[in-house]
């Protein structure tokens, strides 16, 4: 089942069921273009014959950038280099989607000491975020514009398709929550407000690349915080899309101050179920319930690591695609074995440093180190120290910022 191929609601035929999910990468340069290690990552990433592969964060601001090292698409200057990583990603027929994104608040001092927002509702993690501007009308209207020029070039650069990433606390996310959205116009209040600028830009996306070229969405479940974005609100939400032309919806969670993937208790510090701890897949409950209300494509991403269990939930009809992300690094090699069901289960590699501050620094660093090995040609390292780990991306992310706006000032 996993190897079987799966059709779009647009026409559009991916390969297998097995899907590379986004993870950030960090590797642009000061011009925020594509560069040669992003193609040689995708290279080794599409020889593991894997259906589908989403890129990291493409920021459609390259003032409200996740990392300092993304990929900014804002104009047609990087086309070449587009196309480049484009072809990388199609090497053996596989599909490549460019992940659209802008941070709003989550944009680091590093980068903008001035960052926008549904509201002026402050990010507050270690001090590294500075409180945002609310945006006006004509702020929003610029986003949207973003989106879809974003895709246009995404598109034109050869990319198969687009996935608008609604989930993790970035702007989109930022109005869809009540935590984060205390407006009292068009774009807040209730949950069809807060959920306009999701679907305006859908809208437009859609007009703007035509019905045959894919369009996914990644949205949050919830935001796993008390006031925040719920399961009733995500699954509201779902409804509203159905008509839209989404091709491929993908269930995660959390946000910044809330990063599910790291923690061992659930919402509100409750454990999480025992039967969702034995079945692998972090949203599965959650996906259970979005079927029940959606005719919308479904890929869950994270926990998944058994060829049964991935094989017994696409039989099952409860997901279409399977979502994987550190697996892509960790077990590289095995994931073309995983595919065929020779290899039966894969590693999930945690990083603790016992420092409450520091853990998912930690666990970030040592993936985001790996992949710039990859991205270099060498091979993984899992001996890095953990407290290592977090201060790569600390450091990492002043250096580059710094190197930007350096670059910027010359250029003015």
């Amino acid at each position: 089942m996993l190897n079987t191929p799966f059709t779009l609601p647009c026409g559009v035929v991916i390969q297998n069921r097995l899907v590379k999910a986004a993870m950030t990468e960090r590797l642009s340069g000061s011009n925020c273009k594509p560069n040669a290690r992003l193609v040689r990552l995708y290279e080794q990433w599409a020889d593991t014959n894997v259906g589908l592969l989403i890129t990291g964060n493409v920021m459609v601001d390259r003032y409200h950038l996740e990392s300092a090292g993304n990929v900014v698409v804002d104009n047609e200057e990087a086309l070449p280099e587009m196309k480049a990583w484009a072809d990388a990603g199609k090497k053996h027929g596989n599909h490549i989607w460019v992940q659209i994104c802008h941070s709003g608040r989550q944009t680091s001092r590093f980068v903008n000491l001035k960052p926008k927002s549904a509201s002026g509702v402050q990010l507050k993690k270690l001090g590294l975020f500075s409180k945002p501007k609310t945006m006006t009308e004509k702020d929003i209207l610029d986003v949207i514009n973003g989106f879809v020029k974003a895709a246009v070039i995404a598109k034109k650069s050869g990319f198969t398709g687009v996935q608008i990433h609604a989930a993790h606390g970035y702007l989109i996310s930022q109005f869809l929550s009540p935590l984060t959205n205390h407006r009292n116009d068009q774009w807040g209040g209730s949950v069809e407000n807060r959920s306009r600028l999701l679907r305006t830009i859908i809208q437009d996306v859609r007009e703007a690349v035509g019905p045959e070229f894919p369009v996914g969405l990644k949205l949050n479940s919830a935001d796993f915080q008390r006031g925040g974005f719920t399961e009733e609100d995500s699954l509201t939400v779902i409804k509203m899309l159905e008509p839209l032309g989404v091709d491929l919806l993908e269930i995660s969670g959390g946000t910044y101050e809330k990063l599910v993937f790291f923690l061992v208790n659930g919402e509100d510090g409750k454990k999480v179920r025992e039967s969702t701890m034995k079945r692998e897949a972090y949203f599965m409950e959650f996906a259970n319930r979005v079927r029940e209300v959606s005719n919308i494509p479904l890929m869950v991403t994270g926990g998944f690591r058994t060829y049964d269990f991935v094989e017994e939930t696409l039989k099952n009809g409860e997901v279409d695609m399977i979502g994987m992300a550190r697996p892509f690094i960790v077990n590289i090699n095995e994931i073309k074995g995983f595919l065929n069901g020779e290899v039966k289960s894969l590693i999930d590699k945690a990083i603790r440093t016992g420092i409450h501050q520091l853990e998912e620094s930690a666990e970030a660093g040592f993936y985001g180190r790996n992949i710039v090995r990859m991205a270099k040609d060498k091979n993984l390292k899992f001996n890095f120290s953990p407290i290592g780990n977090s201060i790569f991306i600390i450091a990492g992310e002043f250096r580059k910022a710094m190197i930007r706006r350096i670059k910027r000032r010359k250029k003015h």
